[in-house]
């Protein structure tokens, strides 16, 4: 459903792409940015159409604070609001999406599943840190285990396929982008990387059904444009 404005990111000195007023949302992301995932993939449940305006983060454009006030993606512009107002944090952003748009609703209507969803969202960042430990220092690889540990016991005690239920919900959608990125984690450890199928079978299970979700099919890149895109990061750095 998302139309592209630019497929190169833009940077500074980049000119604002004109945009015609259609009345489509405009979405400011970066391609391999997982807080930006988040945004598709809930846009892309529900079949909204949007713009994509892509953002090179290392050299960010300036015009980028008119719709991002702490110059992060991904950040909506909600063009047929007075002002047309921008929201920024993945969480935000989607849980707004889901709750502006009732088709295929992913949070539960329920106010306490809702909010133990959202707690177990809030224990995620036990693998996004860990995340960052394993691509900025090559650390961190048992705390990423031990992350996943809690989202395996979760799925074992809920005893369906999807954190959602018999098909993938908000939570599924909002943790997917980093399983996504496992093989930038086996790339950083190489012989030391030791998924264990056992340890995580309904994990495993959940990461085989997703891939095949149409959904998380629409916004997904291979294992190798992922790691030659850290790979491409890490030597910019140098």
């Amino acid at each position: 459903m998302s139309k592209t404005i630019t497929t190169e990111q833009l940077g500074k000195g980049a000119a604002k792409p004109a945009l015609t007023d259609d009345g489509i949302l405009r979405l400011y992301s970066m391609r391999y940015c997982p807080y930006a995932q988040r945004a598709h993939l809930v846009l892309n449940a529900k079949k909204v159409p949007y713009h994509v305006i892509n953002i090179n983060l290392l050299e960010k454009p300036e015009w980028l604070i008119e719709v991002s006030a702490l110059l992060k993606v991904p950040a909506l512009q909600l063009v047929e609001e007075k002002d047309k107002p921008s929201l920024i944090e993945s969480l935000v952003i989607s849980e707004y999406v889901d709750e502006k748009y009732p088709q295929n609703p992913l949070l539960s209507k329920d106010p306490l599943k809702k909010a133990q969803d959202k707690i177990l969202l809030e224990r995620f960042s036990a693998i996004t840190n860990a995340f960052m430990k394993i691509l900025l220092q090559k650390t961190g690889l048992d705390d990423y285990w031990q992350g996943v540990d809690i989202f395996e016991e979760e799925l074992k005690k809920r005893g369906t396929p999807f954190f959602g239920g018999e098909k993938p919900g908000y939570v599924d959608y909002m943790i997917w982008p980093w399983f996504e990125r496992l093989a930038v984690v086996k790339y950083q450890f190489e012989d030391q990387y030791n998924f264990d199928e056992k340890r995580f079978e309904n994990i495993g299970k959940w990461i085989a059904l997703l891939k095949q979700d149409p959904v998380v099919q629409s916004y997904i890149a291979s294992d190798e444009a992922h790691i030659n895109f850290w790979k491409a990061r890490f030597a910019a750095k140098k």
